[in-house]
């Protein structure tokens, strides 16, 4: 004899799961009229936009390739749950992904973000009174063996911003340097954070070339304070922020005559927490090009700052 249960998606869901808090903290009616703009195929393969873009949400949190993103979604009631799907619906094929990450683009992307910050700023639990900014290297996808190929085959004496370009993989990344002795090739994330939160407000995606003083210009706050280390107490980041009309509190370099140490110490100590952002950042890019790393930082920055949100001890919010 043989018992046939009926069993719902949501009972399967604990009541306590991240996903929920995930599904609180966000209303995703803005974002479902903005990927509303997207030039559909079949309606997204019959998927519908916000449910891949929900997908794509949790490859970036749990970071996952597109093929362990199909099979995660295959396997994880929870996944299913928060994407919207049945739990005997069948999932999105890997191929997918990729399709609608390319419809979607970063200037789309970016306004879902910048939607994401504006009920985070509703709700108070976001400001640009008192902002932290700051860099992290990120090295970019490279095939070794085939550029120094090509390198010699061009009889490169040296590999520098004018000749690497021409035999790399990845042909808009450029080489930084951090000191005199750490150097990589890539690109470099410009980061800005709320200091009340602990919050990502901006970011942005350059060369890894430009240096942090040019890259502010990108991520500055509108109004407030920023603090930032001594890369950001040079003269293109005093004239943004003078322009903006923001107080630069940046630690200076040993040299300047102004240099205040006991000041500095006290930068340092302020700006200590809020490191935890570029610690969890992986420094190998996912992408070939400034356009696609830059969503994948839209991509980061809308997980942080959800799974911060949820560990703010804040059981009662919701915004709609």
């Amino acid at each position: 004899m043989y018992q046939v249960s009926f069993v719902c998606l949501d009972d399967l869901v604990p009541a306590d799961h991240e996903y929920r808090k995930f599904a609180n903290v966000w209303s995703f009616k803005n974002a479902e009229k903005l990927l509303g703009k997207i030039k559909t195929e079949n309606n997204n393969q019959g998927f519908g936009a916000l449910r891949l873009f929900k997908c794509l949400l949790l490859q970036f949190m749990e970071n996952l390739s597109d093929r362990d993103l199909a099979k995660y979604l295959s396997d994880s009631n929870a996944g299913k749950w928060f994407c919207g799907f049945d739990l005997t619906e069948i999932t999105p094929d890997f191929t997918v992904f990729t399709k609608f990450r390319s419809r979607v683009g970063t200037s789309l992307l970016s306004e879902i973000f910048a939607d994401l910050k504006q009920q985070l700023q509703n709700q108070g639990l976001m400001s640009e009174v008192f902002t932290f900014v700051d860099s992290a290297h990120l090295i970019a996808k490279a095939k070794l063996w085939e550029e120094r190929d090509k390198a010699l085959a061009l009889k490169y004496e040296k590999l520098n911003n004018e000749t690497l370009p021409k035999v790399a993989h990845d042909k808009q990344a450029r080489i930084g340097a951090k000191g005199k002795n750490k150097y990589w090739y890539g690109y470099k994330q410009h980061t800005s954070v709320d200091m009340q939160s602990g919050l990502i407000n901006k970011i942005a995606i350059t060369p890894a070339n430009v240096t942090d003083a040019k890259g502010y210009k990108h991520v500055a706050p509108k109004t407030g304070a920023t603090y930032a280390d001594k890369g950001y107490c040079i003269q293109p980041c005093q004239i943004e922020a003078k322009r903006r009309g923001l107080h630069l509190a940046a630690i200076q370099i040993r040299n300047m005559k102004t240099k205040n140490k006991d000041l500095d110490s006290w930068y340092s100590k302020l700006r200590a927490p809020y490191e935890r952002v570029f610690s969890q950042r992986e420094q190998r890019v996912r992408y070939v090009g400034i356009a696609k790393n830059q969503f994948a930082c839209f991509m980061f920055a809308i997980g942080f700052n959800l799974k911060r949100i949820v560990t703010l001890n804040m059981p009662d919010v919701h915004i709609t």
